[in-house]
């Protein structure tokens, strides 16, 4: 585990949940931002049950990879841009 992921685990042991579902949010809770919103969720609900944290896990992850998907298709954007930018600078070379 990597110190996000300590940092998960060490909250969720604390607050009582099983170690090896924390083990398991933890693993997936992995970086400095969904490790932030887990520890923030649970500052917020207290110790939900098992199923809700869960579930929160899943809605962390789900918004983490639109977040991700949106930065590759605006990057991709560009390069395309570019692409056209630079051909139409061709063709009025050629003219």
């Amino acid at each position: 585990m990597n110190a996000h992921s300590e940092k998960v685990y060490n909250v969720m042991v604390y607050l009582g949940y099983p170690e090896d579902f924390a083990t398991l949010i933890a693993r997936e809770m992995s970086t400095e931002y969904t490790a932030g919103r887990i520890i923030a969720y649970f500052g917020r609900a207290g110790r939900p049950p098992l199923e809700e944290v869960a579930d929160e896990m899943l809605a962390i992850q789900a918004d983490r990879d639109k977040f991700v998907d949106k930065h590759i298709n605006q990057y991709a954007q560009e390069v395309i841009n570019r692409m056209y930018a630079e051909r139409r600078m061709e063709e009025d070379d050629d003219e």
